[in-house]
């Protein structure tokens, strides 16, 4: 796929998946499988404990799915990784080094996404060429335990000040998507909302029903 053609797809996605390599103790496929019939756009394999082959093999089930689906297939935190994974491209935080190495390591076509957690992280993200951010944690969540969510109003911001497509994320789920939306999340990530469900594609499913509610289309999405 080229850069372009990624491109595309980040610009109209709208659900975007973060998951370790057996949600809710379960294999990875069948949980995959299910969340992308139920709407995902994008997945992120997020596995910082992980070894290298643990890491390939998982991305090889999810490069086939993502595949089928026309979806995104995202690593965290290892931008060596995008090539031999298959992977669209890498996301990085805060403190996993600079835009400009994650991208040379990864590839000139490689999607770059950066965490951010302030306004000024989301705008020098923007300056530094990162493809899109993460916005969040919005609430609690124990997947950035010691992190204080950043509350609805870094929501708000972002939505008015934000230069690149930017997904809401931390402690997302259907019963609060729609605050979230309502405060001008086009877009949005999720991790347990999905990967714990018992239905995965139903829970995919209900988010997706959360953003189509929102009053701009997905081709007409700012960013």
């Amino acid at each position: 796929m080229t850069r372009d053609e990624r491109l595309a797809l980040l610009h109209a996605a709208r659900l975007y998946l973060v998951t370790d390599l057996e949600p809710g103790g379960r294999p990875l496929e069948g949980v995959l499988a299910a969340a992308l019939e139920g709407g995902v756009d994008i997945v992120q394999l997020r596995a910082k404990d992980a070894g290298d082959g643990e890491i390939l093999a998982a991305a090889a089930v999810a490069r086939r799915l993502c595949d089928d689906a026309g979806a995104l297939l995202i690593v965290n935190d290892r931008p060596d990784l995008v090539a031999p994974a298959r992977a669209d491209g890498v996301h990085i935080g805060q403190d996993d080094g600079t835009i400009a190495d994650a991208r040379a390591a990864a590839g000139q076509d490689a999607i770059v996404g950066r965490s951010t957690h302030a306004p000024a992280q989301l705008a020098q993200a923007a300056d530094d060429g990162a493809d899109y951010a993460g916005v969040g944690p919005v609430h609690a969540t124990p997947t950035k335990a010691g992190r204080a969510p950043v509350g609805i109003e870094y929501v708000r911001l972002a939505a008015d000040q934000a230069r690149i497509p930017w997904f809401a994320i931390g402690g997302i789920a259907a019963e609060n998507a729609g605050e979230v939306v309502a405060a001008g999340a086009q877009r949005i990530a999720v991790v347990r909302a999905i990967a714990d469900a018992d239905d995965p594609r139903a829970a995919a499913a209900a988010l997706r029903g959360v953003l189509a509610a929102s009053a701009t289309p997905a081709g007409a999405l700012r960013g």
